[in-house]
């Protein structure tokens, strides 16, 4: 495990606990940000960076009974917490690194991922990652139910130019990482970029 991939535990396993009360009104934000990928009955779909399992109802009710619904994190106490919080009814856990999935080339029509990109060690190769485990015209969201500025001001810190979740540089991000965007909003209520895996 990279020095990385433990302070991520680290962090977030101190938190897991009590992460779904810290922020308990997110539910509808992420379910409107879950609709924005256009799943259907039967569809293969990842939350990548899952976290205690919020996005996993939506996901679920999004792909139907026939749909597989799967959460990936590599933070133990977040899927505990999803674990208790009955999440893994919606979509089965996998505790792995997102660098590195245990999934077939190709074997998901979309990737849904919620405060993920700013804690990747190698965006650019966590994002070819995805990208490889999605079919062509496959769907990634990269979202957060709180804009970059909101966000910030939160952490008491300030929106910097090099922020990757900043259009400019997320949208190159992720053509060099085979995925072209087709949708990005940043505002205080939520971000959300939308991209589409090429050929």
């Amino acid at each position: 495990m990279s020095r990385d991939h433990a302070h991520v535990q680290e962090f977030f396993g101190a938190r897991a606990a009590d992460w779904d009360s810290r922020f308990p009104d997110d539910g509808p934000a992420y379910a409107a940000a879950v609709a924005e990928l256009g799943l259907r009955e039967g569809d293969r779909v990842l939350d990548a960076g899952c976290g205690t399992g919020r996005a996993l109802p939506p996901l679920r009710a999004a792909v139907g009974p026939s749909g597989l619904v799967l959460g990936a994190d590599v933070t133990p106490g977040m899927l505990q917490a999803a674990v208790r919080a009955g999440r893994d009814r919606e979509g089965r856990l996998l505790l792995t690194d997102v660098a590195a999935l245990p999934l077939r080339s190709r074997s998901l029509d979309a990737v849904f991922a919620a405060g993920l990109i700013a804690h990747l060690p190698d965006p650019a190769g966590n994002l070819r990652e995805l990208a490889r485990v999605v079919r062509p015209g496959g769907v990634l969201a990269l979202f957060h139910p709180i804009g970059r500025r909101a966000l910030a001001t939160r952490q008491g810190r300030q929106v910097t130019p090099d922020d990757l979740r900043a259009e400019p540089n997320l949208r190159p991000l992720l053509a060099g990482a085979g995925w072209r965007m087709t949708s990005y909003v940043d505002e205080d209520y939520r971000f959300l970029a939308l991209a589409v895996r090429g050929a």
